[in-house]
């Protein structure tokens, strides 16, 4: 006896609404995070250069009712300091410094989907990726909405972008 099973097709959520008031809520992720596992202070720039630059990307995907990409970018300078701050480390090595900026991103996007309940119940983390060189730039294909945080690291900028797919 052979037994009809037909396929189901998996449900899709229900998409979430973009608010615009996020922006508040990077921001406040990331001071948070930075606080918190960096010991370090950082706050939002009222003016800061409309191009990125730096070394260091990092980025971790967001899927589920909500596609996006979470990204942070700073100097070199900038990622070493993180890392040694992370871990008590004056000189940390290259990888731990990779490590320490892809975990700094994961802490923040995980923060920040954590302050937003239809993120939090319907949404998950990738796996943190780092990218390091000079002279790129960094572009997201989603065509949708982005979200932009440029913060004061001790008198140096980093910059935090949410890439929503459209």
């Amino acid at each position: 006896m052979s037994a009809n099973i037909a396929a189901t097709p998996a449900t899709k959520p229900a998409r979430i609404f973009v608010d615009p008031a996020w922006v508040s809520v990077l921001e406040s992720s990331a001071c948070e995070v930075f606080q918190m596992m960096v010991g370090t202070v950082v706050q939002p720039l009222e003016t800061s250069e409309e191009h990125e630059s730096g070394e260091f990307s990092a980025m971790v995907g967001i899927a589920g009712a909500l596609c996006a990409i979470f990204r942070l970018r700073c100097s070199g300078e900038v990622a070493r300091s993180v890392a040694g701050k992370m871990l008590c480390e004056e000189s940390p090595g290259e990888v731990a410094v990779l490590d320490a900026i892809g975990e700094i991103c994961n802490m923040l996007a995980g923060n920040f989907k954590s302050k937003i309940p239809e993120l939090y119940a319907t949404c998950q983390l990738t796996v943190p990726t780092v990218i390091v060189g000079s002279g790129y730039e960094v572009f997201s294909l989603a065509r949708g909405n982005r979200m932009k945080v440029s913060l004061d690291y001790e008198g140096k900028p980093i910059w935090i972008a949410l890439d929503i797919k459209g």
